[in-house]
């Protein structure tokens, strides 16, 4: 049995593949009263727009659950099958009155998503069934299911597996189309890989964070929906929801297919009001919606450190972890007595070598990790282990009612001096940032030109 089954937390349906949590529309404003129509008024468009239009017909959208995409099906089936994977992820925690709202999105999400597997089609992009079923496969895995097995319990909840298939498909099809489309005409210039590397030297020892990011494209006209939908997705994020799950299900940048990963920038590296969110927010917190041009960003931090150089977290640690079971129903003063009898033990047999023995004398039980890093632990252990010297313990931790348990350093082999940064990977990060903004422009364009029959 391995340290990290100590801590592990159980992993939820969305945090892969699968979509997420719910999104919901907000709701329409009723129309304005009828009245003489006024001249036009002053846009950041060039819309000729009234400031009071009057409505010469009936103002109802009729909103239906299925559509036709340049000619290709979207179901009903394949919305409720792609609404029970949303479902699923939220723990089927998902309010009545928002089932209508959050279907609009997911049929909105197939249409991009049908938009994306015709592009690629259309330049002769294929993905094979066998290289779908791989993917598929190997995602069963990651819930130790085999593929079968992870299609009944699909099908269990309402879904299937060609829901999720469809999805794969859909970003297997839009990453290639990408690399073939616009990456060949991506260019990072050498002065360019060079001012990076020179304002990283410069910022030696200052502060980097990992962030994640869900972005939403709106236009002055939609941004008040957009904002009403970005702060319906923080507040399922902030009870719980999956953020990668988010990213990948409504993320309109192009690392919605990593759960929105940007991988460890500087704050500088950041649009401004980006840059103030992550210096301000803790690690593992998400922020409240930001304005940037075009569209709203959330983000996520999960991780910080010092640029360029080596973190203590990334020490290699041994660790023993001798643990007391308390029986249900043991009374409160034996409970403490147990307690204090670990205490000594653990304080007592002189490091790591003695544990077996003091462990056996009070009953307890000993498990022994050599490759964990402090990063691994959780959060509130990872200061505690950082000031420990080898052969001392904690304090203990744990539950009066089921367990307590003590962590003994047995070993640390510090991480090594950071290496110079890699050209490369500036490269590679300058030229990501190009084709995110490319790919939106693309998936607009590919919108703006459809013939989308809704039925």
């Amino acid at each position: 049995m391995k340290l990290g089954t100590f801590y592990r937390s159980a992993l939820a349906l969305a945090g892969g593949c699968i979509a997420a949590a719910a999104l919901a529309q907000a709701a329409a404003a009723p129309p304005p009263p009828r009245t003489a129509a006024a001249p036009p008024a002053p846009s950041g468009t060039n819309l000729q727009l009234p400031t009071n239009p009057v409505f010469l017909g009936d103002t109802d959208v009729i909103r239906k659950a299925t559509a036709i995409v340049n000619g290709t099906v979207i179901t009903g089936t394949d919305v409720d099958q792609r609404l029970a994977l949303i479902v699923l992820a939220n723990g089927g925690q998902v309010p009545q009155e928002e089932m209508t709202r959050l279907r609009e999105q997911v049929l909105r999400n197939l249409v991009d998503e049908t938009l994306q597997i015709q592009a690629a089609e259309q330049h002769d992009i294929k993905v094979e069934p066998r290289e779908v079923d791989a993917y598929y496969a190997r995602y069963a895995q990651s819930f130790g299911q085999s593929a079968q097995q992870f299609s009944a319990y699909l099908r269990s909840h309402g879904s299937s597996a060609e829901s999720v298939k469809r999805q794969i498909h859909g970003e297997m099809s839009w990453q290639r189309l990408l690399r073939n489309r616009i990456e060949p005409f991506v260019n990072v210039s050498e002065e360019e890989v060079k001012s990076v590397i020179d304002r990283l030297t410069a910022s030696k020892g200052t502060q980097e964070y990992k962030v994640s990011e869900i972005f939403l494209s709106a236009t002055p006209e939609t941004a008040p929906q957009a904002r009403a939908n970005a702060d319906r997705i923080v507040q399922q994020l902030r009870a719980g929801g999956s953020f990668l799950a988010y990213a990948r299900q409504f993320s309109e940048a192009s690392t919605a297919a990593v759960g929105g990963d940007l991988g460890w920038v500087r704050a500088e590296q950041l649009p401004d009001p980006l840059a103030a969110a992550v210096r301000q927010i803790p690690v593992g917190a998400v922020t409240d919606p930001i304005a940037i041009p075009g569209g709203f960003s959330i983000l996520a931090v999960t991780d910080t450190r010092q640029i360029l150089t080596a973190d203590p977290r990334d020490a290699q640690l041994s660790l023993k972890q001798i643990t007391i079971t308390i029986a249900p129903n043991t009374p409160r003063p034996q409970v403490e007595q147990r307690v204090q009898d670990l205490v000594r033990a653990t304080q007592s047999m002189g490091g790591c070598g003695g544990a077996e023995a003091a462990a056996a004398a009070i009953k307890a039980e000993v498990v022994s990790n050599d490759q964990v890093k402090i990063r691994d632990l959780p959060t509130a252990l990872q200061p505690v282990i950082l000031g420990l010297q080898v052969g001392q313990p904690t304090s203990p931790f744990g539950s009066l009612q089921e367990r307590v348990s003590v962590l003994v350093l047995c070993g640390r082999d510090d991480p090594p001096p950071v290496a110079e940064v890699s050209a490369e990977r500036i490269r590679e990060g300058l030229s990501e940032e190009r084709i995110n903004m490319r790919a939106r422009r693309y998936l607009r364009d590919l919108r703006r030109d459809a013939v989308v029959d809704y039925r």
